[in-house]
C-alpha cells in the first residue's frame, strides 16, 4: 500500500503547525545548501526555500507517489529526488542543514542514524528534526496492542513495528557527543479535536497504519479496519474527544573546528 498524498494532507493543517515551528529553530546565517529528509510531496521544502532564499535545497523522499507532487515546486534552488534515508546516509554529501519533518520515525536504529547525520554537517552546520513520539500517542498504542492480538497477529506473521525513536535524554547526549551545540530538544503536545472516531481513524491512517495494511490481503484489511475503529471507540468513549498528540523536536548547530 503506496502512500496517499490526497490522504496524508486531509489533516495538513495539524502535520504543518509542528513544521513551522521546527522551521522557526533555524538559524539564516550561513545556510549554503540543505536537504530536507523525507520531504513528502516537496511543499514543506518549497516553505524552506522561500524563507532561505540565499540556500540551494534538495528534497529527497523514498515514495515516488508523494514525490510527482513536487514537480511543481522546482527551481534553480529547490530540486528533488528519490531516495530512500539509507541511501542518502551513504553517500559523501555534506550540509550546512539537515532538516527532516515527521520522516526519521520510519528509520530503526537511531543511536547509529543521529550519529550518521550528524556526520554530514559542515561545521557550522544545522540539524533540524521532528517527529511523533509514537509509544507515548495512545493511537499508536491501541494499534500496537490489536496487532498482537488473535487474528491480526497471523495475518502479519507476528510481526509489529517498535518505534526506534528514543528518549530525549538518548538524544541529548548523542548530539552532544557528536559536538553539537545550542542544543533544544523539545516534547509538545498538538491536540486533535475528534467529533467521531472516524477522525482519529483517518488521522492514523495516513501514515502508522501503512505498513501493517500492506501485509494484509483485502479482506483481512477489511476486518482489521473494522476491530480498529472499534477500538478506538471503546478507548475513547467520548466524543467529542481530544487527542494529544506528542512530538519531539530537536534542534543542534554544530561546533567549528579551530586549526
Amino acid at each position: 500500500m503506496p502512500w496517499n498524498p490526497e490522504k496524508y494532507n486531509q489533516f495538513k493543517n495539524i502535520r504543518y503547525q509542528p513544521f513551522f515551528d521546527l522551521m522557526d529553530m533555524i538559524s539564516p546565517v550561513d545556510i549554503r545548501n540543505a536537504v530536507d529528509i523525507g520531504c513528502g510531496t516537496g511543499e514543506q521544502t518549497s516553505i524552506l526555500s522561500e524563507k532561505f532564499k540565499n540556500t540551494t535545497f534538495l528534497g529527497i523522499d523514498s515514495s515516488s507517489e508523494m514525490l510527482y507532487e513536487s514537480n511543481k515546486f522546482v527551481h534553480d534552488k529547490l530540486q528533488f529526488q528519490q531516495s530512500s534515508i539509507e541511501t542518502f546516509l551513504t553517500n559523501d554529501s555534506k550540509w550546512d542543514l539537515i532538516f527532516s519533518n515527521a520522516a526519521l520515525q520510519w528509520v530503526d536504529h537511531h543511536e547509529k542514524l543521529f550519529k550518521r547525520l550528524i556526520s554530514k554537517l559542515n561545521d557550522g552546520g544545522q540539524l533540524a528534526v521532528q517527529m511523533p513520539v509514537q509509544s507515548e500517542n495512545f493511537l499508536n498504542q491501541i494499534l500496537y496492542d490489536l496487532v498482537q492480538e488473535k487474528p491480526f497477529s497471523d495475518f502479519l506473521n507476528k510481526w509489529k513495528r517498535t518505534s526506534p525513536v528514543l528518549r530525549m535524554d538518548d538524544y541529548a547526549q548523542i548530539m552532544f557527543e557528536g559536538r553539537l551545540s545550542e542544543i533544544q530538544i523539545i516534547q509538545k503536545v498538538y491536540p486533535i479535536i475528534a467529533d467521531d472516531p472516524q477522525k482519529l481513524f483517518d488521522f492514523i491512517s495516513g501514515s502508522a497504519l501503512i505498513p501493517y495494511l500492506e501485509l494484509m490481503s483485502e479482506n483481512e484489511q477489511e476486518i482489521f479496519v473494522a476491530a480498529y475503529k472499534k477500538r478506538i471507540e471503546k478507548e475513547f468513549q467520548k466524543f467529542p474527544a481530544i487527542y494529544a498528540f506528542k512530538r519531539i523536536l530537536l534542534y543542534g548547530k554544530m561546533s567549528v573546528r579551530f586549526s
